[in-house]
């Protein structure tokens, strides 16, 4: 039997198909160009860290600041503004030290009369200064006694208990360094800088050596955190690349800050918030089953596929996020109408999140299943019809499949109260890594890459819950030195300290 003849080139069925590939394929590469047109030239609203928006309005600010100095002889304008300054000025805290200056006259004799004025009031202004960072010795002197009568006994007090032994640190040093390198994100070597500008020359090798017996000292406080957090119903997963030196190669590999976050606070749950990281010289699946044994329900993420084994055993159940979808799409709207009118959809979904925030579980959901369901079940149909529209490889078409396969995980929060619609949580979480990151360069080590989770960890977990961090890691330093009982752990958690009192701005 004779094979059957292959089709001509020139048959219309095989050009028109053909040329339908090739439409796509540059369709598919117009859309890229856009997209990076968009985000070379276009708004970065959607790109830029809000640091970086924060230091352009820096600039602003300073330039209406020396406009407003140019004017200051024109008494008529910097009266209005000063009236303008005193209205808006808070009070300021009432716990930092006074110290007073009386301004008075030079004679109690009346200008007009000669005779002795008396007091009738006083004027009383605040300016908020600043003592620059001081350092100190702290002397510890031991006497030593001997008995004259025998002449063998000495006696001596014990020396207290040190971080480090025959250190220069105090545990308030130490706590310093771990706060200006993992909350300010200050690498060790400037801290260096700083020290010397005081006369105190430390080599950054001996603050690397502080900052590393802290994290192994701090190591049974990060684990109890994350127990802690893996006990809650409901968690926030994300990770982030973590640079570190791989001395064999000659340049850095790529880590991974795996981050599980908890807040309540949207829904008014009575658990605290706080951030757990943990490092991994991967990315692989097995990490977050690792991290995460034990936990059961649901865990809020993006749309990496490492979750989903956690999913196949049905104690965890996994929420995706609309921020991930939304951002897809964006990136497309400039070159598709259909990009751009998904965004309003999601938009009207984020409406109704804006206006039942901080509600109770059951109010939001009653709520989501009224007004956000219909909005959810159209989108689905929409896009399920406009994707047998589009060709198989156009951006557009990835970026719907990717809504429609994860659409049990995004429509799970219809259903839960507690489920918030996107993961920003942990992806707030995630940016202080960043700009550590982006200072330090990369972590020495494995070691440096877990040392980075310990003490990140407590640091975030303090900020969520307005704990001063450097006062925190000071006295847990001390308490775990002076011999703090392994059971009462729970006690070195930032959520057992007070949180510092709410602040209003001050100018």
């Amino acid at each position: 039997m004779a094979a059957p003849a292959s089709p001509s080139s020139n048959d219309p069925e095989t050009l028109k198909a053909l040329l339908a590939e090739e439409r796509a394929e540059n369709e598919r590469l117009r859309q890229i160009i856009l997209a990076m047109q968009r985000h070379r030239f276009g708004r970065r609203a959607e790109s830029l860290p809000e640091d970086q928006l924060l230091l352009g309005l820096e600039e602003a600010e300073q330039v209406e600041a020396a406009g407003f100095a140019d004017e200051e002889n024109e008494p008529a304008k910097q009266e209005a503004r000063r009236a303008k300054r005193r209205t808006n000025r808070g009070a300021l805290p009432a716990h930092l030290l006074r110290v007073e200056t009386l301004v008075d006259i030079g004679s109690l004799a009346c200008p007009c009369c000669a005779g002795t004025l008396h007091r009738i009031g006083e004027d009383v202004s605040e300016r908020l200064d600043v003592v620059p960072a001081q350092f100190r010795v702290l002397v510890i002197r031991r006497p030593r006694y001997a008995c004259r009568a025998c002449g063998d006994a000495v006696v001596q007090a014990p020396a207290p208990a040190r971080l480090i032994e025959g250190g220069l640190p105090t545990d308030a040093l130490v706590a310093q360094v771990l706060v200006s390198k993992y909350a300010d994100h200050l690498p060790l070597y400037r801290q260096a800088q700083i020290f010397a500008r005081q006369g105190v020359s430390l080599d950054r090798s001996t603050l690397a050596d502080w900052v590393g017996r802290a994290a192994f000292l701090l190591r049974p406080v990060h684990e109890r955190l994350l127990e802690t957090l893996k006990r809650s119903s409901k968690l926030f997963a994300d990770e982030t690349t973590a640079p570190v030196l791989d001395p064999g190669r000659g340049r850095t590999k790529t880590g991974q800050l795996w981050a599980y976050a908890r807040d309540d606070q949207p829904w008014g749950g009575t658990d605290p918030p706080g951030v757990a990281y943990v490092y991994a010289p991967d990315r692989t699946a097995g990490r977050p089953i690792a991290h995460l044994s034990g936990f059961a329900g649901v865990l809020q993420i993006d749309g990496y596929a490492a979750y989903e084994s956690l999913a196949k055993g049905g104690a965890v159940r996994l929420a995706y996020c609309w921020s991930h979808v939304r951002r897809k799409f964006y990136d497309l709207a400039a070159a598709s109408p259909i990009a751009a009118e998904t965004l309003p959809r999601i938009v009207a979904l984020y409406r109704i999140e804006a206006e039942i925030r901080g509600r109770p579980a059951e109010e939001r959901r009653a709520a989501r299943q009224e007004r956000s369901r219909p909005v959810i079940e159209a989108l689905e149909a929409w896009l399920q019809e406009k994707l047998g529209l589009l060709s198989r490889k156009s951006n557009l078409a990835e970026a719907i499949r990717y809504a429609l396969s994860r659409w049990a995980g995004l429509s799970l929060f219809l259903d839960d109260g507690r489920v918030e619609i996107d993961s920003n949580t942990v992806e707030r979480a995630i940016r202080p890594l960043a700009l550590n990151r982006k200072n330090a360069l990369f972590a020495g080590s494995d070691g440096g890459g877990e040392h980075w989770a310990v003490i990140a960890s407590l640091v975030e977990t303090c900020k969520l819950v307005g704990v001063e961090p450097q006062a925190y890691l000071a006295d847990v330093i001390t308490r775990i030195v002076e011999g703090h009982p392994q059971r009462r752990i729970d006690d070195l958690l930032p959520w057992a300290y007070s949180a510092m009192p709410a602040l209003k701005a001050v100018a």
